[in-house]
């Protein structure tokens, strides 16, 4: 009986089974469990394992290499591995721009030059002396003197010279009976740049000259003064170097990538600070043959007419030549303000989104660089969009996010102080990883920001002994830093976060500039500089001092691998090379 009723349930609920699949086959639950599945394949993207920089909506093979593509793995909030995402209000507050690449024809666009004013060479003359002797009187008072063509410059006694005129005296009288004698005599007086009317008075007045002057042979300006008076100088001896400075030389700094694209006869317009509403025309007049192996750069003159005393040497200037004609007739160009360097290659953020600000690494390959441009070789194409104005703001964010970025290339944890120097195990403590993802401005107090200024001002000062090869300054004003970070109230932090955030950060402006204080020789402390420079970036960044503060970096630091640092002015002054580069480098960042 219990069989016969336990056969009757079953039979029952197959039958509604039955039932319910006939009424709700096509119900709203299946229908959205297909749309679900068709979003997320939609959505799913392909990658290359060996280019991870390939994304593309569908599968297929790698444009690279010809690989299978493979799915790209996301993160929990739908992100790939290496994007991350920005809000809004750090988009605003950091002035983030964004621009489409497109091709650029790149014929009559102008390269900018950075060169310096130095004195004509070819117009330049040494004044030496003829005969040797002591300086009685030298007049000429100081360099910058202007002196001209046949102006005393100096009087000189000279017991050879004495002796000589003695013999002249003696030949004359025997001129008639030993003619061959008085013309030796008169000849030995020559060679000693004594014109024959001076010859001819002392003959005459049959009385020696004690002193005898020294006249100006050239016009110009007195660029140095090898002697003074009292001295006692040697036949050929230089006294002054007199320099002609209606026409001076601009000599211009090209890069490597840079010299096929000039030739002698080329015109450069020509600026300087000092006038800042003209120009002044040149030409290439000289191309280095050879390479400076520092710098990586060739010189390139331009002769300048100088009659109205415009230039003077030592003036900076930039030089602007028109008419350069890439040698790709279409070429991907890019701004040179989306650029950071980490050496050969170079990086840009691109936005993966265009209605949401989710940005992702991408590493690209230059050409030449065209005006404010880069030609692009590899990396990107048409319609990518990316980060034109504060990519170094972008750039810091991929790293607290632990993205790859421009310094953390394998993106994941950042390491800090002397473990991110090293290379060692990351030991961030939890803290540090709680605060991993702000991206905006933090809100803190004036007094904290004024005393974040004060050890701000010891870096400026830092940087500018190492601007001056001044080793044991460096020392000085690195340990002045770390005394005023040492004073740093971080009790004047309320929020917690952004407490944490300022340890971590402490931390790393702590062991850079103790580093430098330890450090025996200049290269070794702009070695540390360099880490330095990033630290105090990221601080000024997150926290800011009230103060506008200029971003600059140089490619050519640290074997071409580049290097940031701030400065309080605009104009760049390179502390990584001391004099032999002063003014490698451009702005990439304003931080307000």
């Amino acid at each position: 009986m219990k069989n016969n009723k336990l056969v009757i349930y079953i039979g029952i609920l197959a039958v509604g089974l039955l039932l319910g699949w006939f009424l709700f086959g096509n119900s709203p639950a299946k229908e959205t469990d297909h749309n679900h599945d068709a979003v997320a394949e939609v959505n799913q993207m392909w990658t290359c394992s060996m280019h991870p920089q390939i994304m593309q909506p569908e599968a297929g093979d790698c444009p690279i290499c010809g690989m299978d593509l493979i799915p790209a793995e996301r993160s929990a909030d739908g992100l790939l591995a290496d994007q991350f995402k920005l809000t809004e209000n750090a988009m605003a507050l950091a002035n983030i721009q964004t621009s489409i690449v497109g091709n650029g024809n790149t014929e009559g666009n102008t390269i900018k030059l950075s060169g310096k004013i130095v004195e004509n060479e070819g117009a330049n003359a040494v004044q030496v002396s003829y005969f040797s002797g002591r300086i009685e009187r030298l007049n000429i008072s100081f360099t910058g003197e202007e002196v001209r063509k046949g102006q005393l410059l100096a009087t000189i006694y000279s017991p050879e010279l004495y002796a000589a005129q003695q013999e002249l005296i003696t030949a004359a009288s025997l001129k008639e009976s030993q003619p061959a004698l008085y013309k030796a005599v008169r000849n030995k007086l020559k060679l000693w740049k004594l014109s024959d009317n001076q010859i001819s008075q002392i003959e005459a007045s049959e009385r020696v000259k004690e002193n005898f002057p020294v006249y100006a042979t050239v016009s110009g300006t007195v660029s140095e003064k090898l002697v003074e008076q009292g001295d006692y100088i040697k036949q050929g001896q230089p006294l002054l170097k007199i320099a002609n400075l209606n026409t001076v030389w601009a000599n211009f700094d090209i890069y490597e990538n840079q010299i096929g694209q000039f030739e002698k006869g080329q015109n450069v317009m020509v600026s300087t600070k000092a006038y800042p509403n003209k120009e002044f025309k040149g030409t290439v007049d000289f191309i280095d043959p050879v390479l400076d192996t520092k710098t990586r750069t060739v010189k390139l003159r331009t002769v300048l007419n100088n009659k109205d005393e415009v230039f003077k040497p030592g003036m900076f200037v930039e030089g602007k030549v028109k008419g350069i004609i890439s040698n790709k007739e279409q070429v991907v160009v890019i701004p040179s303000s989306s650029v950071l360097w980490t050496g050969e290659r170079s990086v840009v953020y691109i936005k993966t989104n265009p209605n949401l600000p989710i940005f992702e690494m991408r590493k690209i390959t230059l050409g030449n660089q065209i005006g404010d441009n880069y030609e692009v070789l590899e990396g990107l194409n048409n319609g990518d969009e990316i980060v034109t104005n504060g990519t170094f703001t972008v750039d810091a964010a991929a790293q607290l996010q632990g993205k790859k970025s421009m310094m953390n290339k394998e993106g994941g944890k950042v390491m800090t102080g002397h473990e991110g120097h090293l290379g060692m195990e990351n030991t961030a403590s939890k803290n540090n990883e709680n605060h991993s993802n702000m991206n905006e401005r933090m809100k803190v107090s004036k007094d904290f920001q004024n005393q974040l200024k004060v050890v701000f001002n010891d870096y400026i000062k830092l940087k500018d002994a190492l601007v001056k090869d001044d080793s044991n300054n460096v020392i000085l004003e690195s340990k002045k830093l770390l005394d005023h970070l040492s004073k740093v109230d971080m009790k004047l932090l309320k929020d917690k976060e952004a407490h944490n955030h300022w340890m971590s950060l402490e931390k790393e402006i702590k062991a850079s500039a103790t580093s430098i204080s330890n450090a025996s020789n200049v290269e070794s402390q702009r070695n540390h500089f360099k880490h330095l420079s990033s630290h105090l970036i990221r601080t000024l960044q997150t926290f800011g001092i009230n103060e506008k503060v200029f971003v600059e970096f140089c490619p050519m630091v640290d074997d071409n691998n580049g290097a940031y640092w701030l400065s309080r002015e605009e104009k760049v002054i390179n502390p990584y090379f001391g004099g032999a580069m002063l003014t490698c480098g451009e702005i990439k960042q304003v931080i307000e």
